[in-house]
C-alpha cells in the first residue's frame, strides 16, 4: 500500500489506524537516525516530508505551535493562580511542610525535628 492510497482514505474516515501506524513508525525510525530517545514534533515534521505529505506540513506545525502556546498558558495560569491565592502566612506553612517531607524522604522516612524559628529560640531563651 502506498501513503498516498492512505491518503486517499483519509478523507472518507478520520485518520486510520495504518496512517498513524505509518507515520508513528516514520517519526521513531528519524528519532533513532538522530541517536535521540524521544520523538519530537520535528522528527514527525520530516516523517511526512519523507513520506510524501509535505502538503500537510505547514497544517501540522501550524496546529502543534498553537496547542504549544494553548499548553503554555495553561500552565502558567496554573501555577499563578495557586500562588494568588496564599496568603504569606499559608505559602510560609507549606514551604515547611515541603521542607520537612523533603527532610523525611533524606533521611529515610525518619522525620527529624526542624530547627525552630529564631523567634521561638529567643522565647525559650527568655524563659
Amino acid at each position: 500500500m502506498e501513503p498516498m492510497d492512505i491518503v486517499g482514505r483519509t478523507r472518507r474516515t478520520p485518520l486510520p489506524k495504518e496512517f498513524i501506524n505509518l507515520i508513528s513508525s516514520e517519526s521513531n525510525e528519524v528519532c533513532n537516525r538522530e541517536e535521540r530517545r524521544t520523538i519530537a514534533p520535528e522528527h514527525v515534521l520530516k516523517a511526512l516530508e519523507v513520506l510524501g505529505f509535505g502538503e500537510y506540513i505547514e497544517e501540522v506545525y501550524a496546529a502543534y505551535e498553537q496547542h504549544r502556546l494553548e499548553t503554555l498558558d495553561t500552565v502558567r495560569a496554573g501555577k499563578c493562580s495557586n500562588v494568588a491565592e496564599m496568603t504569606e502566612e499559608e505559602a510560609l506553612a507549606e514551604q515547611q511542610r515541603m521542607f520537612a517531607e523533603a527532610r523525611a524522604r533524606m533521611n529515610g522516612g525518619v522525620t527529624v525535628p526542624s530547627k525552630q524559628p529564631d523567634s521561638e529560640v529567643d522565647q525559650n531563651l527568655n524563659n
